[in-house]
């Protein structure tokens, strides 16, 4: 069975949340966006995307098409209303989806920030989907049964560890 492009799915079928929404730090982004290598022009997807910030981040600093995939329509109407007013429109959009029925065909960059089982769940769509040379970047949460190419701690009041991972 094809699986249909993320933009056509039925929003009224995400009434599951998939992992509870906690918005990643300004320097935690600015890490894993960095971590990442973003060239201008590059795909980014960010899983879970939240209020958007990533998205806004990748396609402003990096000059990325940046895509969100968000459950919840407040957070996808929310991070609508930042990219529009960041003036980004036509380079980044979080459209409401279940990243475990997501087509991330076209993905050079997936950023998440999801919890490790969810990360286990996705990782065979991740690997069907992305090419050689894509990279993932995981806040917190590792991928089980990937190693990573890179690993960085922030210390600080709450500490943070982003993994980064490349396809190959």
């Amino acid at each position: 069975m094809a699986t249909a492009p993320a933009f056509s799915q039925d929003p009224r079928a995400f009434t599951n949340k998939l992992a509870p929404y906690v918005a990643s730090p300004a320097h935690v982004v600015d890490l894993m966006l960095e971590m990442a290598k973003i060239k201008p022009g590059e795909t980014v997807y960010d899983l879970g995307s939240g209020d958007g910030r990533i998205v806004i981040a990748a396609a402003s600093k990096y000059k990325a098409k940046a895509v969100g995939v968000e459950i919840s329509p407040k957070l996808v109407a929310a991070a609508a209303a930042e990219i529009e007013r960041a003036g980004l429109s036509a380079d980044a959009r979080v459209m409401q989806g279940d990243v475990l029925k997501t087509d991330f065909t076209g993905a050079d960059v997936v950023t998440m920030y999801l919890e490790t089982k969810l990360n286990a769940e996705l990782r065979p769509r991740l690997e069907k989907f992305l090419k050689p040379g894509a990279r993932v970047v995981s806040h917190d949460f590792p991928v089980p049964g990937w190693k990573p190419t890179r690993v960085e701690k922030i210390e600080g009041r709450q500490e943070h560890t982003i993994y980064l991972y490349e396809i190959r």
